[in-house]
Order: C-alpha cells, then sequence, then structure tokens
C-alpha cells in the first residue's frame, strides 16, 4: 500500500466513522427549549464538535490500523475476493 493509499483510506475511514457519530447525544434546541431567533428548531443546540473529532480520531486511527493491517499482511486479496465473488 503506497503512502497516498493509506492516507485516501484514512480520509474515508475517518469521514465515514464522522457520519456515524454525528447523530449521537444531539439535542435539539426545540428540545432544549432555546430557539436562537432564524435558526431552525431542529438545529443542534450544542454540537460539541471538538469532542467528536476527538472519538472520530480515535475510532478511525484503531479502525485503519485493522484494516492496513490486513491490507499489508494479504489475508485478504484481491485474488480471494474476486474467487468468492466469481459468477458462475
Amino acid at each position: 500500500m503506497s503512502i497516498m493509499s493509506a492516507i485516501a483510506l484514512y480520509g474515508i475511514i475517518w469521514f465515514m466513522t464522522m457520519f456515524l457519530v454525528l447523530p449521537f447525544r444531539q439535542r435539539s434546541q426545540a428540545e432544549a427549549g432555546e430557539v436562537v431567533p432564524g435558526t431552525p428548531a431542529g438545529a443542534p443546540q450544542d454540537a460539541q464538535m471538538w469532542r467528536k473529532a476527538k472519538l472520530v480520531t480515535l475510532i478511525a486511527t484503531i479502525a485503519f490500523v485493522i484494516i492496513a493491517g490486513i491490507i499489508l499482511s494479504e489475508v485478504i486479496t484481491y485474488e480471494s475476493i474476486e474467487a468468492i465473488t466469481r459468477s458462475r
């Protein structure tokens, strides 16, 4: 795996993890009872983005190490995937 492939893989894992983590513990302004004028009631009251970014980075790093380890150790190869998915 080249450096650019590793960076691309990490970026994909990081953003997928971010999209999964974003809705957790989300409280809307309507639920809090403090709707800021000019914003929708469903807007988050406190998104806590720094906290979520730290959590996502931790999870993505662990996932990247596992996935990169599988790719580099060749436990799963392109040929094995092709053999499994080959139509007969």
